[in-house]
């Protein structure tokens, strides 16, 4: 489920912690480090769970038209098709589903005004209209609605960031990319494969569809990049300031630090991933963190002390390879 670079940026969101306040532990680092990559499936299943409220809220109102003093003839013969949709029932039967769900609290009972949010956009859509008009009622069909459903309805939602950062402080950056692998799942489930948790990383998965491939294990890559950063930060952080002239070390913008810190950890730690490949990873990274102005400062500087550490004997690479 997890690639390389929503690890890195794991790794970064915890060293950045420690660079600003100085009072982790490795230990502390490293338990965090596990939380945050375990945080992002949580908020997977939390958001495959809303099939079900979403679909329960359809057949609430349909209940409702029908009991109207005076229903039209529409309230009483509506169309049920989305209120009767496949992908529901079949998750609402399907027993590890459920349990992993109920274990861990992923209810979306006490959030029913997003809900009905979502349904009352949800019902003003192109897509659902001709979802609703089509003929096709299969599980298929049903899946490609919720795929448009979480494609659209919720990375640009102000009303589902509070409940995020209620449920969870790891899950507000994460929600685009778990959005992601609810697709994944619709596919395969509109397939007519079975619902399986994803693997937690995605050498995990990797290795199964090929048992033969030495791919290095994700968890070691991240868990060795921020070990490795977490104990050489002195260093790092220390290399960084002299190479800063005219600088003090209060100037410097610890987003910056904290990815340079790791770039340079990575180089170090990792010979078969290209410096190239390392540099342009914190590059992009730091896009979405920092000041616009940020990217070109760390490009410049994880280049000059890289090429500075591989004169001195630090850092050597076997080839090309990809990461």
């Amino acid at each position: 489920m997890l690639g390389r670079r929503i690890l890195r940026i794991k790794a970064f969101k915890v060293l950045y912690g420690y660079a600003v306040t100085g009072k982790m532990t490795l230990d502390q680092a490293m338990e965090e480090l596990d939380s945050s990559c375990e945080a992002t499936r949580d908020l997977y299943l939390f958001m495959l769970a809303i099939v079900s409220p979403l679909t329960a809220e359809a057949r609430n109102r349909i209940q409702m038209a029908r009991e109207k003093f005076n229903p039209t003839e529409e309230d009483l013969h509506p169309n049920e098709k989305f209120a009767d949709n496949a992908l529901a029932r079949l998750l609402d039967n399907d027993p590890d589903f459920q349990k992993l769900v109920t274990r861990k609290g992923l209810t979306w009972q006490p959030y029913d005004i997003l809900v009905n949010s979502v349904l009352d956009s949800i019902r003003e859509k192109a897509y659902f209209h001709k979802y609703m008009e089509s003929e096709d009622r299969s599980l298929k069909e049903d899946c490609r609605l919720f795929t448009k459903i979480f494609e659209e309805e919720f990375v640009d939602n102000e009303q589902i960031y509070p409940i995020l950062e209620d449920k969870s402080i790891y899950w507000s950056d994460d929600l685009a990319y778990a959005l992601t692998f609810c697709c994944r799942t619709l596919t395969d489930l509109g397939a007519g494969k079975q619902w399986r948790l994803p693997d937690l990383y995605l050498s995990d998965l990797l290795r199964k569809k090929n048992p033969s491939s030495n791919m290095q294990s994700d968890r070691e890559f991240v868990r060795r990049l921020l070990k490795n950063a977490f104990t050489g930060y002195e260093s790092y952080f220390n290399r960084i300031c002299d190479s800063l002239k005219g600088w003090t070390s209060d100037r410097v913008n610890c987003i910056d630090i904290a990815l340079i810190v790791l770039g340079l950890s990575e180089a170090e730690s990792f010979p078969d991933i290209p410096v190239s490949v390392t540099i342009n990873e914190y590059v992009e990274i730091s896009k979405y963190f920092t000041q616009p102005k940020s990217s070109s400062f760390i490009n410049g500087m994880m280049d000059r002390l890289i090429t500075q550490m591989a004169a001195e004997g630090r850092i050597s690479k076997n080839g090309e390879l990809k990461a």
